[in-house]
């Protein structure tokens, strides 16, 4: 990517660019485009939209007798920005739109100031959002629960709020919210306050560019609702751990808004930052403010929990990075749709999953997935009905491989290495591992005795296991892989040991998750899944699986009422057998 017109393309691309250029050529806008660059730098049509007749806010604000200045001052104030002053929302640039409704954001590029999307704030309209505020952990207040922040557009949007004009400042602050920035501003010199463009829980890799100039980066995300614990250590792997700093979030150390209005020192929480990289940690002394924000953050340790098995989380806890689960079960006994839902659902949470499905075609998968989000069979669905389903599956945060069949694992590792660096994935699943197993590795693995074996297959087996445990941990991504069990008697529960390979994958696992299926020996057996591990809390149990054909789902709910899709506060949940 050229950081002065963000025009990017393949390396083939740049080396033919590179050869005009020796031979004396002044490459054009026009050249670059028969290449295949592609240029970035022009404003999304869904911001400029935003942006056309939007007011400079400073202005409205600095002239008491302006028709607006009534309607915009009781915004700020609904908003908690009345202690900002109106110089530094001038020197941001912020706007407000045309109805004084909601204040504009401008996300620029840091080489030119090239707006690549905006941030709007204003006050939520219904009651929904608001109630399922109250119930966070978070404790805001009533007036942040009524507040709105969007970007817009809601993906691929590469800018950053705060840049400011010949900025010759080393030490930036990333945030998460827009007030955070305007909090800061107020508070603190010497530091350039910047928010990034969708919460923390990604950090585009095109932005990487901009914060080249800066010696320090301080993290300060506080306790976000909507990100994930180790946000700031992932961040801080791509930005350069030396260089990175982070500010814990305890109670005594809340996000910049909320610590300005609380009449906390900005300065001084900034100033207890410390550094995320620890070469040698020896003494309690040097972890002693990381127990104390997990002691405070307790369930968000806990992980991520999912709504449709609630039962797993009373067992499990909740979905954490950096763990390895294992699901096994008979054959045709719904592994592969229990796991879509199962992902689809930490997938709605905003847990960027990375799907491989060796098995079955990605489009197969995707259409269950659908069907699974809808809650009802797609045939017979309008194309406006398919289109809006479609739209909101097409705006999670999934990815899928499109790997069919036998692959080599040093492919495979190296296609999950490249999504978890660029497209922060938290969650990757692979369905399944036999098919990691075959012809692809033959000449890397080789057989001892010249042609391959059961033990050979045995070995690779805990090759694969062995590179995905290690991906885990070094990439703080949970990945959930799929195997098939050896061949049991029916009237058999499977086990831990039943898992095909060796002890390795069992051992090696921090969750088993088996699916036993006891319609195969009784005609009034039921189908339910095992939590036969659980390394976090050593709690096992079972959680009954009742499967919907209509739904394709595991977790359905009684429906009541004409929601189509949804699932209503009425509902039956799957219970925890002791």
């Amino acid at each position: 990517m050229c950081p002065t017109c963000e025009s990017s393309g393949t390396w083939n691309v740049l080396e033919q660019a590179l050869i005009s250029k020796r031979k004396g050529r002044i490459l054009s806008a026009e050249d670059l485009s028969k290449y295949g660059m592609m240029r970035n730098s022009s404003t999304p049509a869904a911001a400029s939209l935003i942006l056309d007749g939007a007011f400079c806010l400073a202005s409205i604000l600095s002239d008491e007798s302006s028709p607006q200045f009534p309607v915009v001052q009781r915004l700020m104030y609904s908003l908690g920005l009345e202690r900002v002053n109106p110089s530094i929302l001038k020197q941001l640039d912020v706007k407000v739109n045309s109805e004084l409704t909601s204040l504009i954001f401008p996300l620029r590029v840091f080489s030119n100031g090239t707006i690549r999307g905006i941030k709007t704030l204003s006050m939520k309209k219904t009651d929904s959002d608001i109630a399922l505020l109250k119930e966070s952990e978070y404790g805001l207040n009533e007036d942040d629960m009524n507040v709105k922040e969007e970007t817009v557009p809601s993906s691929d949007c590469h800018g950053l709020f705060g840049w400011t004009k010949h900025s010759s400042k080393k030490e930036a602050i990333l945030v998460t919210s827009v007030r955070d920035v305007l909090a800061i501003s107020s508070s603190i010199s010497n530091t350039l306050p910047l928010c990034l463009p969708n919460g923390s829980t990604t950090l585009p890799q095109d932005l990487l560019p901009a914060f080249e100039p800066f010696s320090k980066i301080t993290l300060w995300f506080g306790r976000n609702p909507d990100g994930l614990w180790d946000d700031p250590h992932l961040h801080a792997r791509k930005l350069g751990e030396d260089r990175c700093y982070f500010v814990r979030p305890t109670d005594s150390n809340p996000s910049p808004w909320e610590g300005m209005h609380q009449g906390s020192s900005l300065g001084k929480v900034l100033s207890e930052a410390r550094c995320i990289a620890h070469p040698c940690i020896t003494t309690f002394e040097t972890l002693r403010e990381d127990v104390l924000a997990e002691i405070q953050n307790v369930e968000k340790v806990k992980g991520v929990k999912w709504k449709r098995f609630p039962a797993l989380n009373r067992i499990l806890q909740g979905h954490r990075r950096g763990e390895l689960t294992i699901l096994t079960g008979p054959t045709g006994s719904g592994k592969t749709t229990l796991m879509s839902e199962y992902s689809l659902d930490l997938c709605q949470q905003g847990v960027s999953t990375l799907w491989g499905s060796f098995e079955i075609r990605n489009t197969r998968l995707a259409r269950a997935m659908l069907q699974q989000m809808v809650g009802e069979p797609l045939e017979g669905k309008t194309k406006e009905e398919f289109n809006y389903w479609a739209d909101q599956l097409a705006s999670l945060p999934l990815y899928f491989m499109t790997f069919h069949g036998q692959q080599s694992l040093k492919v495979v590792m190296d296609a999950v290495s490249h999504a978890a660096y660029v497209h922060d994935i938290a969650h990757v699943v692979v369905d399944n591992v036999q098919f990691m197993l075959g012809m692809g590795d033959a000449d890397l693995y080789g057989s001892k005795s010249g042609s391959p074996g059961v033990s050979d297959r045995f070995w690779r087996q805990d090759l694969v296991i062995a590179a995905f445990r290690k991906f885990a941990t070094s990439a703080d991504c949970h990945v959930t892989l799929v195997i098939h069990p050896r061949k049991e008697r029916d009237s058999e529960d499977l086990t831990s040991n039943s898992i095909f390979g060796g002890v390795k994958a069992s051992q090696e696992a921090d969750n088993v998750l088996i699916i036993q299926d006891r319609r195969l020996s009784s005609v009034r057996g039921k189908k339910y899944l095992q939590v036969a591990k659980n390394r976090y809390s050593g709690d096992l149990g079972v959680v009954p699986l009742e499967y919907d054909k209509d739904s394709l789902s595991y977790g359905k709910k009684k429906r009541h009422g004409n929601k189509p899709g949804g699932y209503p506060d009425d509902h039956i949940e799957a219970h925890e057998l002791e």
